[in-house]
């Protein structure tokens, strides 16, 4: 079998010649983005928009590169995400969205609008059969995310504490779950009541299909009761984040989830990824904060193929060295350091990032063999 293109270009340029967005360009180009058919057609793409206090995320320009290069091949972009399962900053689309424009994403700085996938309280979704799931059946997806012609996922590759490492599976997969999805994807859990900051108001009984919640006409409550299935859809629902589950399951239940529910996303439509291998954080952007990077700056990567593309970021980031100063340095300098085999295990020993991988090529996402093509290189 062939194997998977990955493109890369590093991230040098030249004074008073073309800046980093440019070479995005000139590199998704190379990598065929221009192969999809998007004349007239609804183009996804889907990012991360930070949270509040985190500079490490992808900057606008990178958006507004990809905005460009799908509006010149007649594709009606727009930017997207979907809302958290956990209390924050972006846990609704109004929040989410002045989230969005404070850390610098907005029409005019990206060249489209910023849609978030999943609706006002998170639970616009639609259920997507996953073909070869072996735990998910139907993902959760974000409407919005569904309903285009076209996905595209531009991605800041970094460490994660469950995941080890955020790439194009996980910003496709967790990314793109609505609330109730994320919680499928985290925990098999059923709902719990923080007593404390429930307030009463019963909206959480409007979404329960199940009988999962009564209210406690003495307490003035909401309670769980026996019928509850750990759906998530009263997650949306509370207005005062009264509402969690548990995040229970282990890290590689957590992988393998994630990998069916990026099938679910990219299955049976045109798709393309790219990952920025650059202020490679220890954490996701989902922290109101960032540590120093862990690596140097590498590059940027393109591909037709979400496996392919993740699996040659971290080959790359393997044979970086270090940063002194970063957690990463100070894990493998510490006397009960034992290596794991690569620097996002070093970082984060209990993550896992193999499971994912493993399922995604089991279920057909992709090929974790691939060939890297150099483009645009400036020395």
């Amino acid at each position: 079998m062939e194997k998977a293109k990955v493109y890369f270009t590093d991230l040098h340029t030249k004074e008073y010649g073309d800046g980093l967005p440019t070479k995005l360009k000139n590199l998704i180009i190379a990598a065929g983005i221009g192969d999809i058919d998007m004349q007239g057609k609804f183009v996804a793409i889907k990012m991360h928009f930070g949270e509040h206090g985190n500079v490490a995320h992808l900057r606008p320009q990178f958006a507004k590169a990809v905005v460009d290069v799908v509006k010149s091949l007649g594709g009606k972009p727009f930017l997207t995400d979907c809302n958290t399962m956990y209390p924050g900053a972006r846990k609704n689309a109004l929040e989410h969205l002045e989230c969005a424009w404070e850390n610098g994403f907005n029409p005019l700085s990206c060249g489209c609008p910023i849609i978030i996938g999943d609706g006002l309280k998170g639970t616009d979704e639609v259920l997507v059969p996953v073909k070869g799931g072996e735990y998910i059946k139907e993902a959760k997806i974000g409407r919005a995310i569904m309903d285009a012609d076209v996905y595209i996922s531009l991605n800041h590759f970094k460490g994660h504490n469950f995941a080890s490492l955020g790439g194009a599976l996980k910003n496709t997969g967790m990314g793109c779950g609505s609330r109730a999805g994320k919680k499928e994807q985290h925990s098999s859990g059923l709902a719990n009541i923080n007593e404390d900051l429930c307030r009463g108001c019963r909206q959480c009984l409007k979404n329960c299909a199940n009988g999962g919640l009564e209210f406690d006409t003495v307490r003035k409550k909401m309670t769980v009761t026996s019928n509850c299935v750990g759906c998530g859809n009263c997650l949306g629902a509370c207005n005062f984040d009264a509402i969690g589950f548990v995040n229970d399951e282990a890290n590689e239940m957590l992988s393998r989830r994630m990998a069916e529910y990026a099938k679910a996303v990219v299955d049976g439509r045109p798709n393309f990824h790219i990952n920025l291998l650059m202020d490679i954080s220890p954490s996701c952007d989902c922290h109101g904060e960032n540590d120093v990077p862990m690596l140097p700056n590498i590059g940027m990567l393109a591909s037709k193929d979400m496996l392919a593309i993740d699996q040659a970021s971290v080959d790359l980031c393997q044979k970086a060295e270090p940063l002194p100063g970063s957690q990463l340095y100070a894990a493998v300098h510490s006397p009960e350091f034992h290596e794991s085999g690569n620097h996002f295990n070093n970082v984060h020993p209990l993550s896992d990032w193999k499971s994912c991988f493993e399922q995604a090529e089991k279920i057909g996402i992709g090929s974790r063999e691939y060939e890297m093509i150099v483009v645009n290189t400036t020395k």
